[in-house]
């Protein structure tokens, strides 16, 4: 599968590109998805090179994967680079966690620690894997009955609410999947418990569902020791830094400030192994859970508390100033130099990082080697190319934010798209998500590419027999902004999907005093706008074509281009989402309580949240001015397609 990564990452580059060079298009098009420029001997290479070692953020370790990458890319006649950034990383100094079951039994303590098993190829550098803990987790210890919340999510705690359960006061006990693992902690604050410990359940990653099978090593599931390790921050990069780079001597807030943000829980959490917590829930008493909110057949029954299990969780925390490395690689364009497509992924990992995130960064580091191989065939691309390998992402997006916020207005100005491969090889299956502007991209590019496991049919093909029904077709080709040679399709789809975002806030507002009218009309605009420049796109097609236009008159293209490109733009604002300023789309988003999962028109949808549970004349006001605000920018988009000046 790492090949189909490969193939269809590069089919979706070639669309972005007219070749500057002595062969035709289809000629480097061809070289590029070739077998003749790759062997999977190179790709196993950097695999194994890169995931030698556990390497953490800020490690030995990953200063060293760091230095391979540089090296791979200047190998690769790449202007290459180290982009180093003093960013506040945290890591477990010390964690406890002691359970007191009913009596007459006695106390236990956990080990917290992950088994090695038989035969382990990696046994000799385990010891450098970090203990198992949560980043920006809150420092202190804390005393309390258990009470189970499942998946922890907002819904589940109207549950309990419903069965009576109170967590006010209590360590929560909540299995991992569903929603973000920060959303987890912070919920759980919010309701007033003391602590977390997020759990990873039989049922959901150790093979004891309806399937079952072996856990690893011998089949594909977690074992029982098994931990999902990951950050708890809410905030897209450096906590300290927020919205500026963490540059040496910047200026950075404090713990208390940090806090203050919103963006890290307030209470201590921990992460623990199936086994761990099926231990904890055998001494929780109380209500029997719903029938959804239990485990594997062959597991306890799980029942709500509170209590009478009483847990002492302990975890503090060491925060330092850690460098962290990005590696930035450039081949510059040949016709428009200053635009650029970026192709990104990140290096870090909590552990090993085999699949997440280094099978992307083999990919990427691939990608190098075949456009290496094809300059020296002549061919140059018409834009310029960054490749961007970041660091400490695993932590909140650090090393690409603290980039980004650096070079803002720069990118800004001149950034055409952005692709990137964080897990190019996971199991069966292509899969891709992004904003929907590159349905037609991501259609075309997987059309290129054959099954390895079926070569009588595309990617394309397999891709979606593998659909159940049209809404999983439409919901799984939501991609990525398609610039070049962009289709009005492509815009079409999009109106398509803000009339339908529309029609659903109708069901949302429905009976109350508010006012959609201007988002109405702003889609209209929208169309309107979308109708010319499709024409426009059609008559450059069909009179001359894009090739013979851009040699006699490139303004006249680059301006079509440029209208394309800032058309999604549009749709952010300066102030972003209220309460979270980082996130500035305001026509797509993440939800605000679950960081995973995306939502439409996210500003009103918080709105809308926060109005059904005040239910005041000024909570429905705001719903009112965050549709206001969406109708704004939609408007935006079409004066920027129209090209002109009111």
């Amino acid at each position: 599968m790492i090949k189909v990564a490969i193939a269809t990452f590069l089919a979706i580059l070639t669309s972005y590109f007219l070749p500057f060079s002595p062969l035709p298009k289809p000629t480097y098009h061809s070289l590029f998805l070739s077998t003749s420029l790759t062997q999977n001997s190179s790709i196993a290479h950097h695999l194994f090179t890169l995931t030698r070692r556990p390497h953490i953020a800020g490690s030995e370790a990953n200063s060293d994967a760091a230095a391979y990458v540089l090296s791979t890319l200047t190998s690769s006649n790449f202007h290459s680079r180290i982009v180093s950034y003093q960013a506040a990383l945290t890591y477990p100094a010390s964690r406890t966690l002691t359970l007191t079951p009913p009596p007459p039994d006695p106390p236990f303590t956990f080990e917290l620690r992950q088994e090695i098993y038989p035969g382990d190829p990696y046994a000799d550098v385990a010891d450098e894997v970090v203990p198992t803990f949560h980043a920006y987790a809150k420092s202190g210890s804390v005393s309390g009955p258990v009470v189970y919340v499942n998946y922890g999510r907002e819904d589940d705690y109207k549950t309990l609410d419903e069965m009576g359960v109170d967590v006010s006061g209590a360590v929560v006990l909540a299995r991992y999947g569903q929603i973000y693992r920060g959303d987890i902690a912070k919920n759980a604050g919010s309701k007033g418990a003391i602590g977390a410990l997020v759990y990873t359940d039989r049922k959901d990653y150790g093979g004891g569902g309806d399937d079952g099978g072996e856990w690893f090593p011998d089949g594909k599931w977690m074992p029982p020791s098994g931990v999902q390790v990951g950050t708890v921050y809410s905030g897209i990069g450096d906590p300290t830094t927020p919205g500026w780079p963490s540059t040496e001597g910047c200026e950075r807030l404090n713990n208390e400030e940090v806090e203050e943000s919103g963006e890290v829980p307030l209470i201590p959490s921990l992460p623990i192994s199936a086994a761990d917590g099926e231990r904890i829930l055998r001494t929780i008493g109380g209500q029997v859970a719903k029938e959804d909110w239990q485990g594997s057949k062959d597991g306890p029954i799980y029942r709500v508390g509170p209590g009478p299990g009483i847990v002492n969780l302990s975890y503090f925390g060491k925060q330092f100033i850690a460098t962290i490395k990005n590696i930035i690689g450039v081949i510059e364009g040949a016709e428009e130099p200053d635009r650029f497509v970026i192709l990104g992924n990140h290096r870090d990992a909590w552990t090993f990082g085999a699949v997440d995130p280094n099978s992307g960064t083999a990919a990427l580091l691939e990608v190098a080697q075949r456009f290496s191989k094809l300059q020296k065939r002549g061919w140059k691309p018409r834009r310029t190319i960054i490749l961007c390998n970041w660091d400490a992402e695993e932590y909140g997006l650090i090393g690409s934010t603290e980039w980004a916020e650096e070079n803002r207005e720069m990118l800004a100005s001149r950034a055409v798209a952005y692709l990137n491969v964080d897990s190019a090889v996971c199991g069966p299956g292509f899969h891709a998500s992004a904003t929907p502007q590159l349905d037609e991209l991501l259609k075309r590019a997987t059309q290129q590419v054959l099954d390895p496991d079926n070569s009588s049919q595309t990617i394309y093909e397999s891709w979606f027999g593998s659909s159940n029904s049209e809404e999983d077709t439409q919901s799984t080709t939501r991609c990525m902004t398609t610039i070049y040679g962009c289709k009005n399709l492509v815009i079409q789809d999009s109106i398509d999907m803000l009339q339908k975002y529309a029609k659903d806030l109708e069901v949302e507002i429905s009976g109350k005093d508010i006012n959609l009218t201007p988002l109405l009309k702003s889609i209209e605009e929208l169309e309107i706008a979308a109708t010319k420049i499709k024409h426009q796109i059609k008559a450059i097609k069909e009179n001359e074509g894009w090739r013979s236009v851009w040699q006699k008159d490139h303004l006249k293209v680059r301006e079509v281009n440029d209208r394309l490109m800032m058309a999604e733009r549009a749709f952010t604002d300066r102030d972003g989402l209220s309460g979270r300023s980082w996130y500035k789309h305001l026509v797509y988003g993440p939800s605000k309580h679950n960081e995973y999962g995306s939502k439409s028109f996210p500003a009103i949808d918080d709105a809308i949240i926060k109005a059904k549970s005040l239910n005041s004349r000024e909570s429905w006001q705001s719903v009112q001015h965050e549709i206001w605000r969406v109708a704004r920018v939609i408007k935006q988009a079409s004066q920027v397609l129209h090209g002109g000046l009111t």
